[in-house]
């Protein structure tokens, strides 16, 4: 088994400068930003942030996204710091290798950024299957595959229930904390059936242990499968208008810190 590691420290992350990733920025401040004023869009992302940090428990209701001040505020800002972590995790842990998986499955999609993240590292990259209980989540990443030029199926439903047979790439990232117990009880045993059968599984959540009071039994579970338990912190060059909107917010994310399960998926192909 492999014990909870610290990973990262002072490695820095390379600006993107992606014409792709400009190109998206750049859609999402024309879309958001045609009806809201920035600062308008800075008080949606304060009352975002104390949502997250005090308010928690009326995330599954659907608070993050109830107005269109919080829903431009997650996609401007959350979903590119979310793009950059995801694909700086894939990237270290190499999940993104070997054999192309036949899609991508995104649980808890929001605006589509985990998905498209380690797609996009993918060679060839594969299809997208993404799956959110929130329609504005669903539109935003429908968009988001789109603007990455990805092959995207999205659609509404319960995340413990998707099929994950095929050998798949799945992750979930920030959403697995957002369900009911109940829900996270169906939903362990189905990733690491899945694992067993070669589906590569990726669970990120923030690393503030608050938030995950099931993280240490899912970690023991992972790592008796032989998967990981990580810590991450990544300095980062921030896009331009999410700089703006973290100091004006009064937050500091030139780091992105968070932790993640992986479990890299065991089939074997039988010997001829």
């Amino acid at each position: 088994m492999t014990a909870p590691q610290d990973r990262g420290g002072n490695r820095p992350v390379e600006g993107d400068t992606d014409r792709t990733f400009a190109a998206w920025m750049k859609a999402l401040e024309a879309r958001h930003l045609k009806t809201l004023e920035l600062r308008e869009v800075r008080r949606a992302l304060q009352a975002l942030s104390s949502l997250y940090v005090e308010r928690r428990e009326k995330i599954a209701a659907g608070a993050a996204l109830s107005s269109a001040g919080k829903r431009a505020a997650f996609a401007l800002f959350y979903g590119p710091l979310h793009f950059l972590f995801v694909r700086e995790v894939v990237r270290v842990l190499g999940a993104h290798l070997g054999p192309r998986p036949r899609a991508i499955v995104d649980l808890g999609c929001g605006t589509g950024v985990a998905g498209a993240a380690w797609a996009l590292l993918t060679e060839g990259p594969p299809p997208v299957m993404g799956v959110d209980v929130s329609r504005s989540a669903i539109d935003e990443a429908r968009l988001t595959y789109r603007s990455f030029g990805l092959t995207a199926r999205v659609r509404s439903g319960a995340l413990e229930r998707v099929p994950l047979a095929g050998r798949p790439a799945v992750v979930a990232a920030y959403a697995v904390n957002e369900l009911t117990s109940e829900a996270r009880a169906t939903l362990l045993p189905r990733f690491l059936s899945a694992a067993r059968a070669g589906a590569r599984i990726l669970v990120v959540e923030p690393i503030a242990r608050r938030p995950v009071p099931w993280w240490d039994d899912w970690s023991e579970c992972f790592r008796a499968e032989g998967g990981r338990d990580d810590r991450w912190r990544f300095a980062v060059e921030l896009p331009e208008l999410v700089r703006k909107l973290d100091s004006a917010a009064g937050l500091d994310h030139r780091e992105l810190t968070g932790r993640s399960l992986y479990l890299p998926g065991t089939f074997e192909e039988p010997e001829a």
